[in-house]
């Protein structure tokens, strides 16, 4: 079955908190750029150490190869989902 892209952003990317979410890791990546840490198309990502995409303080952020970052990310949405099926 074909991913259904329009009904992927009506249900999530198109929500208020997620579009707020969205401008402030992209801002993050902006102050990135700006700094020199990163590049367009250069592979890496922005990632927040706490997780938290509303603290983009300079010891919250560090850039991190695209494979590392988001296998961390799969990896916790795994434990979480994980927890949820136990508890």
């Amino acid at each position: 079955m074909p991913r259904d892209y329009k009904k992927e952003y009506q249900q999530f990317h198109a929500k208020p908190e997620e579009k707020k979410r969205r401008a402030q890791r992209n801002s993050a990546r902006r102050k990135m750029e700006a700094a020199g840490k990163v590049s367009k198309g250069d592979g890496m990502d922005v990632d927040h150490k706490n997780r938290n995409t509303a603290n983009n303080s300079p010891g919250n952020l560090r850039v991190q190869p695209k494979s590392v970052n988001r296998a961390r990310n799969s990896h916790r949405k795994a434990l979480l989902s994980k927890r949820s099926l136990l508890g």
